[in-house]
């Protein structure tokens, strides 16, 4: 039997609406929205900072960066380091989270990692939405995105999602 349905998409697939009215019928919590705001609770940031990175992984700079601060001399000194919310920070919260949302079952999880963090669960059902170029777009026109960046987002969050679950996952995202 299921207990956990999750949602992967493309952007602008209207995934969001037919994942509430999943949730709404089935009487079971949607994670979503909910999702961003738990990271931002445990993390102690706006949910605006975990909207920037949810998944995308981090710039190249900053991951060689990150590399070189670990090796360097300095950081081998005893000292207090403050957590960095980066994008490694955002998927191990974001699997613990995961872990805990599917001991409580009874829940609708769209993306961010969650089809991947529990796919080896029996009891989970896993969808992947889509819908055609032109449509995406029309929907994000209609709700107040412009034309030229609604063309853009379609265009370019899918690739930043195709990327960021070969990086965290090494899997390829679901094709038509």
């Amino acid at each position: 039997m299921f207990r956990i349905i999750t949602l992967e998409r493309e952007y602008g697939c209207g995934c969001a609406r037919i994942a509430k009215q999943l949730a709404e019928r089935l009487h079971w919590k949607l994670w979503d929205h909910l999702l961003t705001e738990e990271i931002a609770k445990q993390a102690n940031v706006d949910c605006g900072t975990v909207e920037q990175r949810e998944e995308k992984i981090d710039s190249t700079f900053y991951r060689l960066a990150k590399v070189f601060w670990r090796g360097s001399y300095e950081h081998g000194m005893p000292m207090a380091e403050p957590q960095t919310f980066d994008a490694d920070c955002m998927v191990r919260m974001m699997e613990n989270i995961t872990g805990r949302i599917a001991q409580e079952g009874n829940a609708v999880v769209v993306g961010r990692g969650a089809p991947y963090f529990l796919r080896e669960r029996s009891d989970t059902f896993r969808v992947f939405l889509y819908a055609p170029r032109s449509e995406k777009v029309r929907r994000l026109i209609g709700n107040g995105t412009p034309q030229v960046e609604a063309e853009d987002l379609v265009d370019n969050v899918d690739r930043e999602r195709m990327i960021f679950i070969k990086h965290y996952f090494n899997a390829d995202c679901p094709t038509r």
